[in-house]
This record gives C-alpha cells, sequence and structure tokens, in this order.
C-alpha cells in the first residue's frame, strides 16, 4: 500500500461505489472485485498476482483501502462477505466528488478510530468470507433429509414443538414439517415449514402456491438454500405476507448459529460449528 496514492486509492473506492451504487441487497467481496477491472482502468502492477495470495495485486489494495470506509460507516461487511453501501455512504460520496477528497475524509475518520492495524483486519475479512462459503457449501450439499431434520432441531431449540415431518417419498410435497408452539398443540397456530433444498430461487408464485396450501390459521415457513426471487424479496420486505417467515441460507445459518448451544448434541453434527477468535478494530 505504501505506493499507492490517495488518489488511486480514491478512484479505486470509486469504483467499488460505483459497482454497488444501485444494489441495495450488496453483492459479495468476490462478485465486487471481479467487477473492478469493467470500472477502473487498472495497470499492470495492479493486475499482477500477489505471491502472498495469489490473487490479482489491486484485490488487496482494495481490501484496504476498504477500511477506513468501514470505519467511517460508510460501507459495510458482513461476516458472510457481503459489502453494503450505508446512507451516510451514498451522502458522502455525493458530498466528496473529487476521489482524492473522498477518500482523504474516510481516512480522517478512520485515524481518529483506529486500533488495529489494516493487513489484520483484511486477514480476517478474508477468513469470515471463506468460513461462509464453505457453510454454503456444505449446506447445499445435505440431504432433503438433513436439513428437514436441521429445520426440526432448530425449532426445538426455539421452544416448538415438531410433531409430523414428510417421509422421504414425500418430501417434494407443498408441506414438509408441521410444528406446534406448545407440547400437544392444543394453543395457537401450526407451522407450517417447506423446505427447498436446491434448484431455482423461490418466486413470488411459489410462495403463494404454499400460502394457498395451508389453512388461514396456520404460520408459514420457507426455507430455501438457493434463496428468492427479487420480486419475492420485495413482497416479503413490505410485509405483505404477515403469517409467514422465509429463510434464505444466510438467514438459516443465522438462527442455526443463535441457539447452537441449545441444540442437541447429536444434531449438531448436521452442520458443526467452532468460533475463532480475530484481532478485531472498532465496529
Amino acid at each position: 500500500m505504501s505506493n499507492i496514492t490517495m488518489k488511486r486509492a480514491g478512484e479505486l473506492l470509486r469504483s467499488v461505489f460505483e459497482i454497488l451504487w444501485d444494489k441495495p441487497e450488496g453483492l459479495t467481496a468476490k462478485e465486487v472485485l471481479a467487477l473492478i477491472p469493467d470500472f477502473a482502468k487498472l495497470t499492470e502492477e495492479e493486475l499482477k498476482l500477489s505471491p502472498e495470495t495469489n490473487t490479482p495485486r489491486y484485490e488487496k489494495i482494495i481490501r484496504i483501502s476498504t477500511i477506513p470506509f468501514t470505519h467511517a460507516g460508510w460501507l459495510i461487511k458482513n461476516e458472510k462477505g457481503r459489502w453494503y453501501i450505508t446512507e451516510d455512504g451514498y451522502q458522502a460520496c455525493r458530498k466528496f466528488t473529487n476521489v482524492q477528497d473522498f477518500y482523504t475524509e474516510a481516512v480522517r475518520i478512520y485515524n481518529i478510530r483506529r486500533r488495529v492495524a489494516p493487513e489484520s483486519v483484511m486477514e480476517m475479512e478474508i477468513a469470515q468470507e471463506t468460513a461462509w462459503a464453505q457453510i454454503e457449501k456444505h449446506l447445499h450439499q445435505l440431504s432433503p433429509s438433513e436439513l428437514q431434520l436441521m429445520l426440526a432441531e432448530l425449532l426445538r431449540a426455539m421452544e416448538y414443538y415438531p410433531s409430523w415431518m414428510a417421509p422421504a417419498e414425500k418430501q417434494r410435497g407443498q408441506i414438509n414439517l408441521i410444528a406446534f408452539s406448545d407440547p400437544i398443540g392444543a394453543k395457537g397456530q401450526r407451522i407450517m415449514a417447506q423446505i427447498k433444498h436446491k434448484g431455482q430461487a423461490v418466486t413470488l408464485e411459489g410462495i403463494k402456491s404454499f400460502l394457498s396450501a395451508i389453512n388461514p390459521n396456520d404460520y408459514g415457513m420457507i426455507v430455501s438454500m438457493s434463496g428468492f426471487t427479487n420480486d419475492a424479496m420485495q413482497e416479503l420486505h413490505s410485509n405483505s405476507f404477515q403469517r409467514l417467515t422465509a429463510l434464505d441460507a444466510p438467514a438459516f445459518f443465522d438462527l442455526w448459529k443463535q441457539y447452537y448451544e441449545l441444540i442437541d448434541q447429536k444434531a449438531r453434527y448436521l452442520l458443526p460449528l467452532k468460533p475463532i477468535h480475530f484481532l478485531s478494530g472498532l465496529e
């Protein structure tokens, strides 16, 4: 980074913001970095492979250059390696139209708050991204019956009571699991769950079809490892479906991690987790 000027860092970060500008749902770091050559004219030196990581040098430059932006609150990087522009980030990008000023202001804020070397932060981010990629791959490799068992055990940890799971020959139906809010199902709503293991993302029509298959008093849950289409997500975020919970792979994993200590030991083998501590900067 010593030979990278503030202006050059600002140019590259402006490209990052251009890539993310109209993507409120964000992109993964891998996706952002892959698009950089289409948005910024890279030098031969920046395109050379780094001997430490065996990736183009511009990737390390950008990863380190983004650190002031996260500390300034202009860019969010979640633990699954997804990058988002914050509202403050949009405002800063509009305010500081000069690329060097844009980067200088982020560095100014970062220097006030800095506690950890940028390289340490970068290593932590790469480790988080790699860990999530492995977890996501593992989830996709599980069988439908294993995912069904995971959901049942997760619901038990959340103090619900699974009462029925679809046998292997019926796992392609609309309902894969039924749970109650009490041990004998005498009160409260039933939870009717559908699990989409592989294939296309669930569409808005798919959500409506599922809801039409359950009773008006039931509560629906769709778990889709391939996620949901954009129009489906827009409707879900608009609270159009108030008796439905939709979980993609990241949301399902977040719940599994949250309730991991309460999940039965025998079920944990389906997705075993081990925390590792990294030196981190201020949040």
